[in-house]
């Protein structure tokens, strides 16, 4: 069943209704009635009569018309009978406002677990639990209680009553923007996250949809749905539970795989997501987005009547990736005419006192500004709003007629105007005016900055949509019947991880250049294998309960000659028993030494929101120092995989240092298509690690490979979210 039926309900039944004003059961009934909700009103409460003029219902299954949503304002116990008695009477949907379900421990989760099978069997839709509740602006329907929420195109979804608060407030004070929907997603137990993007995404009155998040139960239906929402509408994003102790809260407040995993950042801007990192920002970039076409060149002017804040302006937007290109030469003359001769005319352009008074020469210099063809936005940054304040009255109607033709701006050029004003708080009607005309203006230049740079942002992605993944894996398609077969041949064996040389095998069957090692059972075998490789090699215990040999001394390096590869052999076959008694030992692997080069890691895991992932960076004991790897939810295309290698830091390395030879990225990008391919064909893998990658000026050497299935044979899944 869709969300219609919940989200535009016709008619509602309060389970606790209440006379006591503290009580969400009054408070709701109370602002249905304020606020004039046309739909039918149905308290339900056994020991009183009627409520506020109300007839009361002992239960919803005696209420004598329809019900298309019920709010459960009762204890956490009592919601299972509760949602018995409406699924008699065919309720479509209910919001449970209770905690003490998943977020609280193995009790709760087993309530939750009751509270779902019997919402299934009568096919009730569940928003919560755990939930603030639900507010449709546009017919009035506030499951809410809190008053005077203004009305919008921004719909609003988060898992925290208090950050819906804080949002409705800033937005109710700081600007003329408003709401939609409100929806408190609580646990997410029923009606996810994706759900809610595809019913805003076909709102007709929904411009933009404003999200805080602390944990998804299925980020990869998350992400393919985002992906196609976002090329109509933007979607604005803060998730917490970044560091351990926020991690550690999201879990005690949702009872959801909590906390921004290593991935999360990455996939949401693949998916076209606005992501946002601090709080106070957050609604003015939904402010932005709503109101204001999207940058399509990424190149921005900025506009001032100072040089400090033009300064400031340039370095942060330079931060945030967003270009400052220099005007036309015919621009940069039509600005000289009107503007005194100390003005900077280039980029940032400084009006060197020439609005001091006429401030309405900030509109003349917009007007020039938006017209040059190398200009996607405008960022107006100082005084303006404020001439009127700080020099002579007089100025603020020049102030109010420039902000009249500023504003018709952004309509006839089609290109965004965000203005930072430094008496932003004093509210005077010129700035008032702008925002009438949908331009956003801020207090704050840092936040003004972030607000034009999120519409480059958006306009870019837009710009290369066409180039994204869309998150759906093509399970078992890229399967080669040698390789399953190679991995129904583990699981018979007992095993859940494959032998150093199977892992390479399935490699190689992909196209992937690794060593051509030997497997050698008795040291005399070592030898020969040794000697039929030429020049020196590399010995290492092949044992499935060993995963990592060097711990167990089970590694021998540069080795040549009959006599010290046969004492290897004997000493590593040692040092494994003794390392392991009961560790089945296969024989030693012999792998040809490989040539010098960069020593890389590729690895692929399960991650607990978003499914098969894929990791890149730096090799050996670095990895674990710097910490300069990149993520990628799989699949991945050619371009990812480009990304990839170019957003960690020692990427340059592989561009050769002080004159050397480049390294072969060509390699290591199919490397990585390799992977994701093998990850997508084969729905056992569980982890993959390669280990080191050395990657050659020409080509690449896999030295070491790791492969682990999932611990059930013939699994189809990879983890909860595929």
């Amino acid at each position: 069943m869709g969300l219609e039926h919940v989200l535009n309900a016709r008619s509602v039944a309060v389970v606790g209704a209440s006379k006591v004003p503290t009580k969400r059961g009054y408070q709701t009934i109370r602002t249905l009635l304020d606020e004039r909700y046309e739909g039918a009103i149905y308290p339900v409460n056994p020991k009183e009569p009627s409520i506020m003029g109300l007839k009361c219902y002992t239960a919803v299954s005696e209420i004598p018309g329809e019900v298309d949503v019920a709010l459960i304002a009762t204890p956490a116990r009592t919601v299972p009978a509760v949602l018995e008695d409406c699924g008699k009477k065919g309720v479509k949907g209910a919001i449970i406002l209770a905690t003490g379900f998943g977020e609280t421990g193995a009790k709760g989760k087993s309530l939750e677990g009751e509270v779902l099978k019997v919402a299934g069997r009568h096919h009730i839709r569940l928003i919560g639990p755990n939930t603030s509740g639900m507010i449709n602006l546009k017919d009035n329907l506030n499951l809410v209680g809190l008053k005077n929420s203004p009305k919008g195109d921004i719909a609003l979804l988060t898992q925290s009553g208090n950050m819906a608060l804080t949002l409705i407030t800033e937005a109710k004070l700081q600007s003329r923007k408003g709401f939609t929907y409100y929806v408190g997603v609580g646990n997410e137990a029923d009606i996810r996250f994706h759900e809610y993007l595809e019913f805003f995404q076909q709102d007709p009155d929904t411009r933009a949809i404003l999200m805080y998040v602390e944990g998804m139960r299925e980020g990869r239906k998350f992400l393919q749905q985002a992906y196609k929402t976002t090329e109509t509408k933007p979607i604005v994003l803060l998730k917490s539970g970044r560091s351990s102790t926020g991690k550690q809260s999201a879990g005690s407040h949702t009872g959801a795989l909590a906390g921004m995993s290593e991935v999360a950042k990455g996939a949401f801007e693949r998916a076209g997501i606005i992501v946002i990192e601090n709080s106070d920002e957050l609604f003015p970039a939904a402010e932005s987005l709503s109101s204001l076409p999207p940058i399509k060149n990424n190149q921005i002017a900025i506009l001032a009547d100072g040089g400090g804040h033009a300064t400031i302006a340039a370095d942060t937007l330079t931060d945030l990736g967003v270009q400052i290109p220099q005007l036309d030469e015919k621009t940069q003359a039509k600005l000289r005419a009107i503007l005194p001769g100390g003005a900077s005319v280039r980029n940032p352009i400084d009006v060197a006192g020439g609005t001091d008074d006429n401030p309405a020469v900030f509109a003349d210099c917009a007007n020039l500004i938006l017209g040059d063809p190398n200009v996607g936005g405008l960022l107006i940054v100082g005084l303006f709003g404020g001439y009127g304040i700080r020099f002579a009255e007089s100025l603020a109607l020049m102030e109010e007629d420039a902000a009249h033709q500023m504003g018709k701006m952004v309509a006839s050029r089609k290109k965004a105007i965000v203005v930072h004003s430094l008496y932003n708080s004093e509210k005077p009607h010129s700035l008032d005016l702008l925002r009438y005309y949908g331009v956003p203006v801020y207090g704050s230049l840092d936040v003004a900055c972030k607000c034009i740079g999120v519409l480059a942002q958006y306009g870019k992605y837009l710009k290369s949509y066409h180039a994204k993944s869309n998150f759906v894996i093509d399970w078992g398609a890229k399967a080669k019947p040698e390789g399953q077969q190679l991995i129904d041949g583990v699981y018979k064996s007992g095993r859940s991880a494959l032998l150093e040389a199977e892992a390479k095998r399935l490699l190689r069957l992909h196209g992937a250049a690794v060593t051509a090692d030997a497997l050698a059972t008795t040291a005399d075998a070592a030898a020969d294998a040794a000697a039929a490789m030429g020049g020196k090699v590399v010995l290492k215990i092949a044992s499935p309960d060993i995963l990592h040999k060097s711990d167990a001394k089970g590694v021998k390096l540069n080795l040549s000659g009959k006599d010290p590869v046969k004492k290897a052999f004997t000493e590593i076959i040692d040092n494994a028993k003794a390392y392991k008694a009961d560790a089945r030992i296969e024989g030693v692997l012999i792998s040809p030494m490989v040539g010098k080069g960069i020593e890389v890691i590729i690895g692929t895991k399960i991650d607990d929101q978003f499914g098969p992932v894929i990791m890149y960076g730096l090799g050996g004991v670095m990895v674990e120092i710097l910490k300069d790897v990149a993520f990628r939810v799989l699949p991945i295309s050619r371009r990812s995989a480009q990304r990839m290698i170019a957003e960690t830091k020692s990427h340059p390395i592989l561009d050769g240092a002080r004159g050397e030879k480049p390294y072969d990225k060509k390699a290591l990008v199919s490397l990585l298509l390799v992977c994701s391919e093998i990850v997508e064909a084969y729905p056992q893998i569980q982890e993959m690690d390669l280990n080191p990658v050395i990657v050659h000026h020409e080509g690449l050497s896999i030295v070491d490979a790791r492969i682990l299935l999932k611990p059930v044979a013939g699994e189809e899944e990879a983890g909860p979210n595929a």
